[in-house]
């Protein structure tokens, strides 16, 4: 039996088979669990399928967190703990609570006194940061570049500052149709020997996580357009 807690539980971030990217225990939590919080239902419902096809969707209560959600609906998703029933917390891909609106739910439960419990899974930021040979001592993940041209540039610039004085790696994402033009965009606006790690399809059957200097990068052939990808920066 699970104690009445909130209970943070990494999801797939690709299509391999879930016993091959999270631990058992896992597994067997999302067995016992009927309140979730998360960030989207359909993807949520498809997740715990994937872990074991004999659960019982429609036995479980799902609330919805995500960007349009009032914070004053934050606190009452936390009721059935005070119930007695413990409450997993499911995010879109990956871990939950890191870049992610349940860092709200969290903060509410902290606040209340409430345990809360990490469980282990995959992390597009940590995996991928793993994996590029950049400093992993200091780095930061600066979520989706501004879309608007001129504050675009000023994050570029900000980025190259923080890398050459803090020695700091810069971690983002772009919405995937913009992959390929962003990497393009690095590769003309930034200096040509700052390297880059494009890392693709993380756990999946085509992941492929490839770090050279931008002056490679300006004349390698790719195609990264629609395939979750994460993107690293550093000196």
């Amino acid at each position: 039996m699970l104690q009445p807690a909130l209970y943070l539980l990494p999801s797939t971030m690709s299509d391999a088979p879930v016993d091959s990217v999270l631990p058992r225990t896992n597994i067997e939590m999302v067995r016992e669990i009927k309140h979730y919080v998360v960030e989207n239902v359909r993807t949520a419902r498809r997740f715990l399928k994937r872990c074991d096809r004999e659960i019982d969707i429609d036995s479980i209560t799902f609330t919805t967190l995500d960007e349009h959600t009032r914070p004053e609906d934050v606190p009452a998703m936390l009721d059935p703990i005070s119930q007695g029933h413990p409450i997993g917390v499911i995010s879109e891909a990956g871990c939950p609570a890191v870049a992610d609106p349940g860092a709200d739910l969290v903060a509410v439960a902290q606040q209340k006194g409430i345990t809360v419990i990490p469980m282990v899974g995959p992390s597009s930021i940590i995996m991928s940061l793993m994996a590029s040979g950049f400093n992993g001592q200091t780095f930061a993940f600066n979520g989706y570049l501004p879309y608007e041209s001129k504050a675009r540039a000023e994050k570029l610039k900000e980025m190259e500052r923080l890398i050459r004085t803090r020695r700091q790696t810069q971690i983002f994402i772009e919405t995937p149709y913009r992959n390929n033009r962003l990497i393009a965009e690095l590769a003309s606006s930034l200096p040509s020997g700052i390297r880059l790690c494009v890392a693709s399809d993380i756990t999946g059957p085509n992941q492929e996580i490839v770090t050279l200097p931008l002056s490679k990068w300006a004349k390698r052939a790719y195609n990264y357009d629609k395939v979750p990808t994460i993107f690293l920066l550093y000196n």
